[in-house]
């Protein structure tokens, strides 16, 4: 399973969490074996926000073959375009980085994002 968690720096597990998916300036992937265990790690750039909107954040999120993503904060319609394509969106607004989401999320304690959850903005 690949978890992609939009970040602010390329610090891997010890990065502070964005709050909002489209203007992450860095997203770190998690690989986990079939057991649940972390197999890799890795910072990877976000693309700008600029002119193509989230649309450009979500084709490049879909290229990188995510499953699932942990966001603190994502608007309406990549939701629904994540959600389409198949990839499992899921909310915490609690902890600060991706070491501590990603750990709830291990013991099953992130729920998926559901449209009231969405940004209105």
């Amino acid at each position: 399973m690949r978890i992609v968690i939009p970040c602010e720096t390329d610090q891997l597990l010890d990065a502070p969490r964005s709050v909002h998916f489209g203007h992450a300036p860095w997203l770190t992937v998690v690989e986990l074996g079939e057991q649940g265990n972390v197999t890799s790690v890795e910072a990877v750039k976000n693309v700008e926000h600029g002119a193509g909107g989230c649309g450009n954040v979500i084709a490049h999120v879909l290229g990188l073959n995510a499953d699932a993503i942990i966001t603190a904060g994502m608007g309406m319609p990549p939701l629904m375009r994540f959600t389409q394509a198949g990839v499992t969106v899921f909310v915490d607004r609690t902890v600060l980085t991706a070491g501590e989401v990603l750990a709830l999320f291990l013991q099953g304690e992130v729920p998926y994002m559901s449209p009231d959850d969405a940004c209105r903005h």
